[in-house]
């Protein structure tokens, strides 16, 4: 079931699903990207929580005048000028009051929620709610997507991706830094709105396939999990596109392939696993590779410790140590240094003097800034530098190998 879910071969609404759901994790995760790198992603979750009285308020009017309330384009419509109301609440309580933006999120977030929920008690005791389905829209529902209901999603997301990509420069400009952006003839604030308009699209498109609670995640995790692989931010963006996007359609195809298991959730769930593999094996900022280069610091650093004991003749007790030495072929199995280790040693305990008087040394200020105890002195001064030191410390002149 589950290789012909990701084949798209479990029918048409499968299809749909997972089609609508691929262009709305590429979207939300190129769109989160400049909400995380601008330090903002509790925005994120305002924004989202404030389109539920919008849904409710949407389908009242629809039902009053006779329509079809549960008429997909109206509810986001209605979704999307509530949430541009909390979105504009929260810019006046942040640029007007004392309030930090924390605080105006949550109190924007509760406010907005707490409405939508007594809105959607209201239409359940007016007998409408069963069949609204609105409490769909809490965690996302995709039983019974229409064709029309795709193309919406695929719409909202086309135009979202179109208009990022109008808006690229200013916005990377706006996350990294906002006074140079403001230097440049930027205009902050409305590059602000701006990044905050598109957040609020997604989370209008999303609204029916992941929900308004769990759309947050769809926006930043993807992002988190491609700042792990890179440092350049363009690559940021496409990797958080394709993580979100390969996210939603595993989560899709998981979700066909098992009955009553709700889609919305499971997407978050892969995109969950993406961030807990990248957390574990990227190699520049994962764990493993964090603690692989812990490792060979402590071999540094006992191989350091073992040749300056060496070289003064003290005895050596930490196993660890005289493993590596051994292993180096710096020691014999009895512990005594070999003429190699003696050579290696010698010059361990000659780069500690230099280093003494390099670090005493107000010329040398810029290399002493340098020294961890671990750096070879040659990859800082240069022959002339190390023979002037040398001359300064006694003994045999120049680099010793």
């Amino acid at each position: 079931m589950l290789f012909e879910a990701l084949t798209l071969q479990l029918g048409y609404n499968a299809t749909l699903v997972a089609i609508g759901a691929t262009l709305l994790g590429v979207s939300a995760g190129i769109t989160g990207t400049f909400l995380f790198l601008r330090k903002r992603a509790l925005v994120s979750d305002a924004v989202s929580h404030a389109t539920l009285p919008g849904v409710c308020l949407a389908f009242l009017l629809m039902a009053s005048f006779g329509g079809d309330g549960r008429n997909l384009l109206g509810l986001l419509i209605g979704s999307a000028v509530s949430s541009a109301i909390g979105l504009w609440c929260l810019n006046w309580l942040t640029r007007n009051t004392r309030l930090a933006e924390d605080a105006a999120i949550g109190a924007v977030l509760s406010v907005f929620f707490g409405f939508g929920i007594v809105l959607l008690t209201v239409i359940q005791t007016l007998g409408m709610g069963r069949q609204a389905g609105l409490e769909g829209f809490l965690l996302g529902s995709t039983a019974g997507m229409l064709w029309s209901d795709a193309m919406v999603i695929a719409a909202g997301g086309g135009l979202t991706l179109i208009l990022i990509l109008l808006l690229r420069r200013p916005m990377t400009l706006v996350a990294f830094d906002p006074e140079y952006a403001a230097a440049r003839g930027v205009p902050v604030h409305l590059t602000d709105m701006a990044i905050m308009g598109l957040v609020m699209a997604v989370t209008v498109v999303g609204l029916k396939i992941v929900g308004l609670i769990l759309i947050v995640a769809l926006l930043i995790i993807p992002a988190v999990t491609a700042r792990f692989w890179t440092e350049r931010s363009e690559h940021v963006v496409l990797l958080a596109g394709l993580a979100g996007g390969v996210a939603a359609y595993l989560g899709a195809a998981i979700s066909a392939s098992a009955p009553n298991l709700p889609t919305g959730p499971i997407i978050v769930l892969v995109s969950f696993a993406l961030f807990l593999v990248s957390l574990l094996l990227a190699p520049g900022r994962g764990v493993l590779a964090a603690v692989l280069r812990h490792r060979r610091f402590q071999r540094r650093v006992h191989l350091r410790q073992g040749l300056l004991a060496l070289a003064q003749g003290q005895p050596i007790y930490e196993k660890l140590t005289l493993r590596l030495l051994r292993r180096a072929g710096l020691v014999r199995a009895d512990g005594v240094a070999t003429d190699q280790g003696k050579a290696r040693a010698a010059k361990a305990l000659r780069d500690e003097r230099r280093w003494e008087i390099v670090r005493g040394d107000q010329t040398h200020e810029a290399a002493a800034a340098l020294y961890d105890g671990l750096r070879d002195i040659e990859t800082v001064l240069t022959r002339d530098q190390i023979a002037e030191v040398d001359s300064m410390i006694g003994g045999p002149q120049g680099v010793a190998v």
